[in-house]
């Protein structure tokens, strides 16, 4: 009994971890923003105060927010890059784009066929708005980020989950404006993963999500190329 009180309280927290990380991520939330007040959290979601207390830890853990003694929990300007970004602006951007989706290479793809077991339609809705918001956006790298996050949440992994969100602001730092062809490919490659995690479809969702993240590689590569760093 006391173990099962223990998931479901864990469980809970990171639901809202989830809620408070998509909002972050995606601007709804920007850097300086005050979080709610533990008591508005509670009487707002209907959990314990233990909960929202998890929660807030995993937040602050992963870097997205920090509490300020007797002033309240504020959304943080950045998490800190690394050594990624550690030889010099301009290179290390055209660097980091390769560096980081040969990372994401490792990671991504057995998220998709986990999410593809286990993600609830809840989530798979989710999903659906944030690549319809990508074709609203010419430029929408946050919005881009979140259906990758997303991904990351269906596992129902906190590893994946935090591994992705420590990810998120250098991802944007190495982030460059695309030209429509190239948008568009992304977009559909997209597509192709959703639909196979729609489909509850393991080794396809697996497959769609190496196709993306192999192209994005070749992408990036590209830009290195073309700059001549």
């Amino acid at each position: 009994m006391v173990h099962a009180t223990s998931d479901r309280r864990l469980s809970l927290a990171q639901q809202l971890v989830q809620d408070f990380s998509q909002q972050i991520l995606s601007g709804e939330l920007p850097a300086g923003s005050k979080l709610p007040t533990e008591q508005a959290v509670t009487q707002a979601r209907g959990v314990s105060r233990t909960v929202v207390r998890e929660a807030m830890s995993r937040l602050q853990a992963a870097g997205l927010v920090e509490t300020r003694r007797g002033i309240g929990t504020f959304v943080v300007d950045a998490i800190p890059a690394g050594d990624l970004q550690a030889a010099g602006a301009e290179k290390s951007t055209a660097y980091n784009a390769v560096a980081i989706i040969e990372l994401r290479l490792c990671l991504e793809i057995e998220a998709a066929a986990i999410a593809a077991q286990r993600a609830s339609e809840e989530q798979l809705q989710a999903m659906r708005a944030a690549l319809d918001a990508t074709r609203l956006d010419p430029q929408p790298a946050g919005v881009d980020f979140v259906f990758h996050l997303l991904v990351a949440q269906c596992t129902g992994n906190s590893f994946f989950i935090d591994s992705m969100t420590h990810l998120h602001n250098t991802l944007m730092a190495a982030a460059r404006p695309s030209p429509a062809p190239q948008r568009d490919a992304e977009i559909r490659e997209r597509e192709q993963v959703y639909a196979a995690i729609a489909q509850q479809d393991a080794e396809l969702a697996r497959a769609a999500m190496r196709l993306h993240l192999t192209n994005s590689l070749g992408r990036a590569r590209e830009q290195v190329r073309e700059q001549g760093v």
